[in-house]
């Protein structure tokens, strides 16, 4: 983060927020101009607070900060919205869809790294499209390819990820250590792989190859959903070394 400036304008989305003091708020923020940070939302939590509404977990806003004295925290000065995305608010299924997209994205961030302009605009996208309404697995999963795509950990489905040689058309397994499909011959025996369907993988290679326009075009049948968002939560904790929270308040949801 800039040590030079007093004040500084951003547009974030709220990751989530827990109570701080009496009656003010620690918000995680994920920002075009900053990445991820933490800010304090002073009085936000008294009946009288004009900034409460516009720093509720998954809002899009805009926000004027400042520098704080002491903790060195962010200090909230000015809120507006910008989107508030009020479809996911009124359906509990899309707000667990939207609560597993702000997790995951929360979980391979850190604070005061660097900007990514591309990592927002592909969270404010998933957002304002599990807002529409279109098909929240189908969003899900085009969102965590994509996100792997930013982090550097694009998984391999083109070509076997242990001997190079290119997949062919049957049931192959899926290697965590790998970082991608291994072929029979490599997949049988391999430490951390799973069996992954043909139809399953081509799903995947769909959404990691296609425009979101294209992706929308998927329609597997439920059991190879089951299969694919299974295996890519589980490719996410490998990855991350421990269990995610919100797939089980997901499930619970569904």
């Amino acid at each position: 983060m800039p040590d030079s400036f007093r004040s500084v304008r951003v547009d974030a989305v709220v990751l989530r927020h827990s109570d701080y003091g009496e009656a003010d708020r620690l918000l995680s923020l994920y920002t075009r101009q900053l990445g991820k940070i933490r800010a304090i939302a002073k009085g936000v939590r008294k009946l009288t607070s004009r900034k409460a509404g516009h720093v509720e977990p998954f809002t899009y806003a805009r926000l004027q900060l400042s520098k704080g004295s002491g903790n060195g925290l962010l200090i909230l000065t000015q809120a507006e919205t910008v989107d508030a995305y009020l479809p996911i608010r009124d359906d509990l299924v899309l707000t667990a869809h939207a609560a597993y997209i702000l997790e995951l994205l929360d979980r391979f961030t850190y604070d005061d790294e660097t900007e990514n302009a591309t990592l927002f605009r592909l969270l404010t996208d998933t957002l304002s499209r599990l807002a529409s309404k279109s098909d929240p697995w189908l969003v899900s999963r085009y969102y965590e390819i994509r996100l792997l795509d930013q982090l550097g950990f694009r998984p391999q489905l083109v070509e076997c990820a242990n001997c190079r040689r290119d997949i062919k058309a049957e049931d192959q397994f899926f290697s965590f250590t790998a970082g991608g499909a291994v072929c029979p011959s490599c997949g049988t025996g391999l430490p951390s792989s799973i069996p992954i369907s043909m139809d399953a993988l081509k799903y995947l290679r769909h959404f990691q190859r296609s425009a979101y326009t294209l992706a929308l075009h998927a329609r597997p049948e439920q059991k190879i959903q089951s299969e694919v968002e299974s295996l890519m939560q589980r490719y996410f904790t490998y990855l991350l070394e421990r269990d995610l929270n919100t797939p089980g308040f997901l499930k619970r949801v569904k």
